[in-house]
């Protein structure tokens, strides 16, 4: 089955970290506006997810939203989420914790272009 958003190793135990101080989480990619095109991490409830945001999937149990605008640019790749050490967005749960996540993109192929038009 293919994914339109995947977290790797290092950001699912971000993500744990998070969970065990927060609780449930929600991420939303942001349209890069101040910080640039990063994903934010949210306590559940903290953001209001909006009728033009879509939601790609899961990582880490926490829905992964983005703005429709945001997902008709990005419908042909695979959202990568990664932590690294950083500051981060001073909008997201981890910032001031040393680490922050971060967009990778990955193109789909053709074959994974289709098997998606037929399950959505």
């Amino acid at each position: 089955m293919v994914k339109r958003v995947i977290a790797t190793q290092k950001a699912l135990e971000l993500i744990k970290k998070l969970q065990e101080e927060y609780g449930k989480l929600l991420f939303h990619q942001s349209g890069g506006c101040c910080d640039g095109s990063v994903p934010l991490c949210y306590q559940k409830g903290d953001f209001k997810v909006g009728e033009n945001d879509t939601l790609l999937g899961y990582i880490g149990e926490a829905p992964f939203y983005i703005h429709y605008t945001q997902y008709e640019y990005y419908k042909h790749t695979q959202l990568i989420i990664n932590a690294k050490e950083g500051n981060g967005s001073e909008y997201s749960l981890e910032y001031g914790s040393g680490e922050m996540f971060v967009l990778e993109l990955r193109l789909f192929s053709d074959e994974e272009i289709q098997a998606l038009q037929t399950t959505s």
